[in-house]
C-alpha cells in the first residue's frame, strides 16, 4: 500500500494565517520652483548661512558677500541639499531690521549664486517684500518663521512664484518668544496650528505640495516643550507633508547638556539622528559635513534592521 502523502497546506495558507502587511505610505512630493523632491528618499540636509552681525551661532562670520559665497560653496561640497540664507537674526530677543537692510545683505549673495549652484537656495525671512526680491534673485524656497501671521501677503508671494514654503510654528515673535512660553499640550497645539495653516495656505494659492512643516524648536518653547515635540515628532506625519527639524546648536541643547554654543555638535548630531528615526525628512543645520556623515550612517543601519 502506498505511503500516505504528507499533508501540504494550500499555497495561499500562509497568507490566510499571517496578518496582512501594513499598507505602503504613498509618496510625498515637494515642489520648490524648478526643483522637485519625492519622499521617501535620503534625508535632505539644509545648510545655514546667516548674513547677519548678530545671529546666535555664526553672527558676523558671513556678513560680507564674499565670505557668505565661500560658505555656501563649502556647504554644498560637504553635502548640503539646500542652503538657507538669512539677513535678519531670529535668535531670542533679536531686534528686527528694515526691509532695505535685509535686502542689502542677502540679494548680492543670491544674485551671485543664481545659476551657479545645482541645489535650491532658500531665503530665511519674515517679510513678503524681501521674499519677493529674493525669489526674483534666484531663491526657490521661503523659510518663514512667522507663519502664524494673519496677513496673507507672504503666501501670495509664494503662490505667485510657485516657491517651496517652510511653515514654522512660533509662539510670539523672536523678540518676545522666550519670555513666558506656555501651552496646555504643546504637541496637540502645534498640530492644530499646522492644520489651520495648511487651510489658510491653500486659500491663498499655495498648494500642499509646496509646503514643508517645521515644529519650531526653540521658538517660543521651553526645554520640556522642545523635548516633547521631538519625542512625538511622528504624530505630525499625518499631514502627509515633509517635516523639517532645526535643532542645530540651539539653546535647549545647552540647557540640557550644559554646553556652550561651540560645544553643542554632539547634541546636535544626536538630535538629528533621533529626528530622522522619528520621521523627519529635512534637517536645518550649521555643521553640514558632520551631519551628513551621521545621518547617512543612521539611514544605512535603518534599512538593515
Amino acid at each position: 500500500m502506498a505511503e500516505p502523502r504528507p499533508h501540504r497546506p494550500p499555497a495561499d495558507a500562509d497568507a490566510r494565517v499571517r496578518p496582512p502587511a501594513p499598507p505602503t505610505s504613498p509618496p510625498v512630493l515637494w515642489r520648490a520652483g524648478r526643483f522637485r523632491f519625492e519622499f521617501p528618499r535620503p534625508t535632505l540636509v539644509m545648510g545655514i548661512v546667516n548674513v547677519t552681525p548678530d545671529s546666535f551661532s555664526d553672527g558676523g562670520q558671513f556678513l560680507e558677500p564674499e565670505a557668505a559665497l565661500a560658505e555656501v560653496q563649502r556647504q554644498i561640497a560637504e553635502g548640503a541639499d539646500v542652503v538657507d540664507i538669512g539677513g535678519e537674526s531670529s535668535r531670542p530677543g533679536a531686534d528686527p531690521v528694515s526691509e532695505a537692510e535685509e535686502c542689502r545683505r542677502v540679494l548680492p549673495v543670491l544674485e551671485a549664486l543664481a545659476g551657479r549652484v545645482a541645489v535650491p537656495l532658500s531665503i530665511d525671512t519674515q517679510k513678503p517684500a524681501v521674499a519677493r526680491a529674493a525669489l526674483a534673485a534666484g531663491a526657490s524656497i521661503v523659510n518663514d518663521v512667522a507663519a502664524h501671521r494673519a496677513d496673507p501677503a507672504m503666501w501670495e508671494v509664494v503662490a505667485a512664484a510657485g516657491a517651496g514654503y517652510v511653515c514654522m510654528h512660533m509662539q510670539g515673535s523672536p523678540r518676545t518668544m522666550q519670555q513666558q512660553p506656555h501651552y496646555e499640550d504643546v504637541v496637540r497645539e502645534v498640530g492644530q496650528f499646522f492644520a489651520e495653516r495648511l487651510g489658510r495656505l491653500a486659500a491663498s494659492g499655495v498648494g500642499p505640495r509646496q509646503v514643508v512643516l517645521d515644529v519650531g524648536l526653540g521658538f517660543g518653547k521651553t526645554l520640556e516643550h522642545n523635548l516633547r515635540l521631538l519625542a512625538r515628532l511622528r504624530s505630525f506625519r499625518k499631514f502627509q507633508r515633509p517635516l523639517l527639524v532645526g535643532a542645530s546648536r540651539k539653546s535647549f541643547l545647552g540647557n540640557l547638556l550644559g554646553a556652550e554654543v561651540e560645544a553643542r555638535l554632539p547634541g546636535s548630531l544626536a538630535c538629528a539622528c533621533w529626528a530622522v528615526g522619528a520621521g523627519a525628512q529635512m534637517l536645518r543645520v550649521h555643521d553640514v559635513g558632520a551631519t551628513c556623515q551621521a545621518v547617512r550612517l543612521f539611514e544605512a543601519l535603518q534599512t538593515r534592521k
